[in-house]
Parts: structure tokens; C-alpha cells; sequence
């Protein structure tokens, strides 16, 4: 339905409904729905390859966790630890879910994420019996964190939506969404054009009555056909189409050394695409 919320769709949407019902050219009114059913059509088809470009971005940057499992250390995906899991750290590595630390080897891990705060934090294996916040948990390691030094072993206390991370998550998806500069601007343009369009075709409207060569009638099918024909209705699916063609071009580059600049291409990708559609 995003579609169809477009400020030129809707005006088309109207044309076709006055030259249908008003004017009775339902020839006119037909070809107008088809060329705005197939503009819809083809940004759904776009839209929808452009988000699995995005998954394939996030499968390609998920972190993997090395986890003792039966006596044995298993690599597994992030997605698949569990609470309970016995989960190894070394420097370099992502913590895949929050942890109690049970082992702490000079560990060191970074958690600008949670807490703002650029400098590594000293990790330790003490129990803190003080109430103290996130930054002060020094016996935790947090998921998205990155260990910076050393090396530890935790026990998984919370993943998903149950860790720190996921509360600021679920905080945010509380939140009122807002367009992106890109929306936003794109919306400023297609309002501007619109009015711009159906000012010319008013004008020309009243040109011809003033003249009186034409019915009032054939005047208003000429203003409604120069608007139609004016609107740049293809305008949101071009650029669906741009960004869906960048973002597949980017997934299929898998050089070690290009990790980080996926991971931001991956955050670029998701802000072009409206907020309802964003992969989680």
C-alpha cells in the first residue's frame, strides 16, 4: 500500500476517477489505473530485491560465536546461541549474546554502543552485590560489544530482545518513525512538481474556455491528459530501482577486508528503504 500514498499517485488516481465518472472517457481512466498499477507492481518487485540484498549483506557480516557444546568448542551462528551456552571470547571477536563471565584473561571489550564510553573496559570475574549500571557491570560482556584484548569464557544470560541491547531496541521501535532525508526530500520534490503540473493544467483550462473554441468538457479532459502526462508518476520506482541495483552490486563482494564497509552499506540500504520495509 506504500505505493499508493505517493502525492502524484493519489492525484492520478484522482484524474482517472474524473475521467471515468465525470467526463466518461473510460478509456482514458483505464490506461491512467494501468500505468499506476504497474508502477506499484514494479516498485513491490524492486522493493522486495532490494531487501533480499540486505539479507544477504546481514548473512555475510553476522558474527559467528565459539561455543562449548558437550564437552566440545563448535563455531555457530549468533542467531543460534542460547541462554545456558558456555560462549568462548578472544580478542577480535563480537559478543553474540549477554554474558556472565565465568573466566577473564586481561579481557578487555569496547561498549561505546551501550555506554558512549570509547575506552575498552578491564573485565573481571567477581560477583558485584551493589545495584550499578551497565557501564559499571564489569563481570558482564554485553552483546555487540567487541572484545578489544585477551580472552574469556561467559555463560549466556539473554539474547535477542532480552539483552541490553535489545531493551534499547525495543525502546526505539516504541518511538514515532520519521523519514529519512531521502524520503523526505524526494516527497518535498513530487509535492512541488504536482502543484506546479496542476497549476499549468488549471491555466491551460481556463486559457481554452476564455477562448471559447472548445466544450468545457473537451477543456477538461485536455487539462487532466496534460497532467497525467506530466507527472512523473515512474519517479519513486527509478529510484527504488537506482537503489536496489547499488545495494545487489555491493552483496556479492566477499574479500575479507571489505567486512566493515558492507556492514555500512548495509546501514545505508536500510535507510533508503521506507520505515515499514527496513530488515530487523
Amino acid at each position: 500500500m506504500n505505493q499508493f500514498k505517493d502525492f502524484m499517485i493519489i492525484v492520478l488516481l484522482v484524474a482517472a476517477l474524473v475521467a471515468g465518472v465525470v467526463v466518461h472517457e473510460w478509456a482514458d481512466a483505464g490506461i491512467i489505473l494501468a500505468v499506476v498499477l504497474l508502477n506499484a507492481v514494479f516498485g513491490v518487485f524492486q522493493e522486495s530485491k532490494a531487501e533480499q540484498a540486505i539479507e544477504s549483506l546481514q548473512a555475510m557480516t553476522s558474527p559467528n560465536a565459539n561455543v562449548r557444546r558437550d564437552g566440545k568448542v563448535v563455531v555457530v551462528r549468533s542467531a543460534e546461541v542460547v541462554p545456558g551456552d558456555i560462549v568462548l571470547l578472544e580478542a577480535g571477536d563480537v559478543v553474540p549474546a549477554d554474558l556472565r563471565l565465568i573466566e577473564s584473561a586481561n579481557l578487555q571489550i569496547e561498549e561505546s554502543a551501550l555506554t558512549g564510553e570509547s575506552v575498552p573496559v578491564n573485565k573481571q570475574t567477581a560477583l558485584i552485590t551493589d545495584k550499578v549500571g551497565v557501564g559499571d557491570q564489569t563481570n558482564m560482556a554485553f552483546m555487540s560489544t567487541n572484545v578489544t584484548y585477551g580472552r574469556g569464557v561467559g555463560v549466556v544470560t539473554g539474547t535477542g530482545m532480552a539483552t541490553e541491547v535489545g531493551h534499547i531496541a525495543s525502546m526505539l521501535d516504541n518511538q514515532k518513525e520519521m523519514q529519512t532525508p531521502l524520503q523526505a526530500n524526494l516527497a518535498k520534490l513530487g509535492r512541488a512538481l504536482t502543484v506546479l503540473i496542476l497549476v499549468i493544467a488549471a491555466i491551460v483550462f481556463v486559457v481554452g474556455l476564455a477562448k471559447g473554441s472548445e466544450s468545457p468538457a473537451n477543456m477538461f479532459l485536455t487539462a487532466i491528459s496534460l497532467a497525467v502526462a506530466a507527472i512523473p508518476e515512474g519517479l519513486p520506482a527509478i529510484v527504488t530501482i537506482i537503489l536496489a541495483l547499488g545495494t545487489q552490486k555491493k552483496w556479492p563482494s566477499r574479500t575479507p577486508w571489505c567486512a566493515g564497509y558492507l556492514q555500512l552499506r548495509l546501514w545505508v540500504a536500510r535507510k533508503s528503504l521506507p520505515p515499514t520495509r527496513r530488515a530487523r
